[in-house]
């Protein structure tokens, strides 16, 4: 289920920013007109945990070692 959405939110992506220089933002998503700059969370987040849902490679980074901030750093976990 979450691949799926995440494959949809990918395909947005694709579909209705990229440009042949990049990526660019959006001011509606009703009305989509581009906007001249690319959000570093974009490439810092989002992109992240769409790598992290689709790898297959558990040992990326195991969800039972580290735990996501808000702007998708990996913290480790540590065991008392």
């Amino acid at each position: 289920m979450y691949r799926d959405w995440g494959w949809n939110i990918f395909t947005a992506f694709e579909k209705h920013t990229k440009l042949e220089e990049g990526y660019a933002s959006i001011s509606d998503v009703l009305i989509p007109k581009y906007i001249d700059k690319m959000e570093t969370f974009y490439l810092a987040e989002t992109l992240k945990y769409l790598y992290l849902l689709f790898s297959d490679d558990v040992s990326v980074l195991s969800l039972n070692d580290y735990v996501f901030n808000t702007e998708a750093h990996p913290l480790p976990i540590y065991n008392s």
